[in-house]
């Protein structure tokens, strides 16, 4: 019974002990940072008190104001493409199953995924230091000492037990910390971009792939329809060759023609089911058939506003990356000028330390501590100056990097500009070319049947309306295309939260 009474002591004690200084973490806790999370900005006076650290505040680099994008048809206006989800961009079902499949299944988002909450848990990370960190160490030991026997009589054996519980909190008074904390939550908000990012590229990469299938689709039509007409010019020359109404050369000439046609036919076909397989990639699925939709040509393009340039900054997660890379530099400035500062906190200890275990809870023998301390760099061969410096250059790197992006992006919405508005009149004249050359065919079979034309006349107009119709088809493709670009260049979907991408019916 004493045993027990003596164990359920040291218990009780160790629970009061730790309650005591777990209440005491708490208050500190929240006296440091009042229940914010550190994702988020504090606001009102904790906000105030936020700011009150050395080094630099972020303001955002002035830039060369655009009023309109390069190749812009039409007047300025608020409303923009970028504003329309993208199952409202592409109207194609099959598509936007594929879509959402990719959305749902693609390793890439995946990826980014699992970045942006490595991201959040660094941000905690950093923003530790702000709490008291509280340790326990606790010690065992027994020892023997010779001593002689006229002295002692013989050996000695020492008992040694012990338990301490410790407390040490920095004063973030310079905000190193704060500044450590913000550059992790910029690193957060720039890999939250970044995973908008690949959702971004991730619908135009299907949509880009699904229209370039149908387009492979259309010309192995094409080639097919081609195919076919050779063999008949062929059937048409062997004919008049075996009657000896001509030469065999008509013959040979057209059955390279018909062989060649073979063989773009394999060639398409072999292309349709890479095109296939690298979808699967995008879908998050082993290589398998795409379900086709609505054909290339009943394909419709919806109406492409461009919005305000200055929204182009707020839009495109690239640009928002960027800047957010500029605030985590412009943060790591102030955390290494906060490291010539010293720094300023406070400690608990609380123990005992005894020979017997159950005198550890004895009041005699109880040891406890409260300091405070302050500990700085006076000479460290120039560390601490040369980080300063290599942090600096790398915010005039991440300044350089984001006007890089914007000249980018600007170049890409102009890109896809001059191309739409291009592709209007390569078509038209590439629709009137088709038209003139299936006339033409027509119209050397009739001449070549009544002995007015030779077959070199047949063979060079076959030759001519095939590849012109391949070129339609190509820029039918490329006008689609341009709608996929040009959503990407202005940010598309920007308002659309992470459920609504993925989730979107």
């Amino acid at each position: 019974m004493q045993r027990f009474n003596r164990w359920w002591r040291v218990g009780m004690s160790a629970w009061r002990i730790t309650r005591i200084l777990g209440l005491l973490a708490s208050v500190l806790a929240t006296i440091g940072l009042m229940g914010c999370s550190p994702t988020t900005e504090p606001q009102g006076f904790w906000g105030k008190l936020w700011k009150l650290e050395v080094g630099p505040d972020y303001k955002r680099p002035n830039l060369a104001s655009e009023n309109e994008f390069r190749s812009q048809l039409g007047p300025v206006e608020a409303a923009s493409l970028s504003d329309f989800p993208w199952w409202k961009v592409f109207n194609d079902k099959a598509l936007q199953e594929l879509i959402a499949g990719a959305l749902a299944h693609n390793y890439d988002l995946q990826l980014a995924s699992a970045r942006v909450e490595q991201a959040r848990a660094l941000v905690w990370v950093a923003a530790s230091e702000l709490y008291p960190q509280i340790g326990y160490q606790a010690f065992a030991g027994r020892e023997k000492t010779f001593v002689p026997l006229e002295q002692t009589g013989g050996n000695l054996t020492f008992n040694t037990f012990g338990g301490f519980l410790n407390a040490v909190w920095e004063l973030d008074v310079w905000g190193r910390i704060r500044r450590s904390t913000e550059a992790a939550r910029a690193n957060l908000f720039a890999q939250e971009d970044v995973r908008r990012g690949v959702m971004l590229t991730l619908v135009s990469d299907v949509a880009t792939g699904y229209f370039r299938l149908l387009e492979l689709d259309l010309e192995l039509a094409i080639a097919q329809q081609s195919s076919r007409v050779y063999k008949q010019t062929l059937d048409l020359f062997t004919q008049r060759f075996e009657f000896g109404r001509d030469s065999k050369l008509p013959v040979v000439r057209a059955q390279a023609n018909f062989d060649s046609s073979i063989a773009n036919i394999a060639s398409l076909k072999r292309a349709i089911v890479q095109q296939e397989n690298a979808l699967s990639v995008l879908l998050g699925v082993y290589p398998e058939a795409i379900e086709r939709g609505l054909p290339l040509t009943a394909q419709s393009t919806p109406r492409t506003p461009l919005g305000l340039t200055t929204d182009l900054m707020q839009r495109r997660p690239d640009l928002l990356q960027a800047e957010q890379n500029m605030i985590g530099a412009n943060a790591e400035i102030g955390v290494a000028v906060a490291n010539f500062f010293p720094r300023i906190g406070l400690s608990a200890l609380y123990g005992a330390q005894s020979p017997e275990i159950n005198d550890l809870v004895d009041s005699s023998f109880s040891i406890w501590r409260i300091a405070g301390g302050i500990t700085g760099p006076i000479f460290e061969g120039g560390r601490l100056l040369e980080n300063y410096y290599a942090q600096q250059a790398f915010w005039d790197g991440t300044i350089a990097q984001y006007k890089q992006t914007v000249l980018v992006a600007f170049r890409e919405v102009s890109d896809a500009l001059i191309a739409q508005e291009m592709l209007v009149d390569q078509r038209a004249a590439l629709q009137h070319q088709v038209e003139s050359l299936k006339e033409a065919v027509d119209l050397a079979l009739l001449r070549y049947n009544v002995g007015r034309a030779s077959y070199f006349e047949v063979l060079e107009a076959e030759q001519l309306l095939f590849p012109a119709e391949d070129a339609l088809a190509q820029t039918q493709r490329d006008q689609l295309l341009v709608v996929v670009d040009l959503y990407k260049a202005l940010g598309g979907g920007w308002n659309l939260s992470n459920p609504e991408w993925t989730h979107p019916y």
